[in-house]
């Protein structure tokens, strides 16, 4: 597995049934580090030089959050705000190029209410659009968006395929 850096995002993971069980996943993977960004930065102070630091080390990137009123969590799009650097895209060989990234968003809704036709008049995708151009600025290559969609309602179950699902896309054994 690729050198790989989760940066979790949940403001209310404890009331999280999903993610509580998601997350499990990435327990004792080798070459895999989790970062609980809330837990890292309750005051919002992200240390950008540290975390500018940190993520030179990694290949692969992990944004694993809930999707919070149509959008990315308030302290993640902060994190990418003042972790991701502007200067570095005019740079040869930066930090973040040829890395690349992969999306997990828990959602409350049903899948059918994200299409165009749907009750949100949207997509997933088209709502997560300022983090993956983001992404792509920085040469940073989405493999995979993954959305848990109905995530409030799912059964031990449902979780548990969605959770075989997604280490099969990680390559976790």
């Amino acid at each position: 597995m690729k050198k790989t850096l989760v940066i979790f995002a949940h403001p209310y993971f404890e009331y999280s049934t999903s993610n509580v069980e998601l997350v499990k996943i990435y327990d004792g993977v080798e070459n895999l580090v989790f970062k609980d960004l809330y837990e890292e930065y309750p005051d919002f102070h992200v240390q950008a030089f540290k975390e500018r630091k940190r993520i030179r080390d990694y290949e692969r990137l992990i944004f694993h959050f809930p999707l919070i009123w149509f959008s990315i969590p308030p302290l993640l799009k902060l994190w990418i705000d003042e972790v991701f650097d502007m200067t570095w895209t005019m740079e040869k060989n930066h930090p973040l190029q040829n890395k690349d990234a992969i999306i997990i968003v828990t959602v409350g809704g049903k899948a059918e209410h994200y299409t165009p036709e749907g009750m949100y008049e949207t997509t997933i995708e088209e709502l997560l659009k300022s983090l993956t151009l983001s992404l792509k600025v920085n040469q940073i290559e989405v493999k995979e968006l993954i959305a848990v969609h109905n995530s409030d309602d799912l059964t031990k179950e449902e979780l548990l395929d969605i959770s075989g699902k997604i280490k099969k896309t990680l390559n976790i054994k």
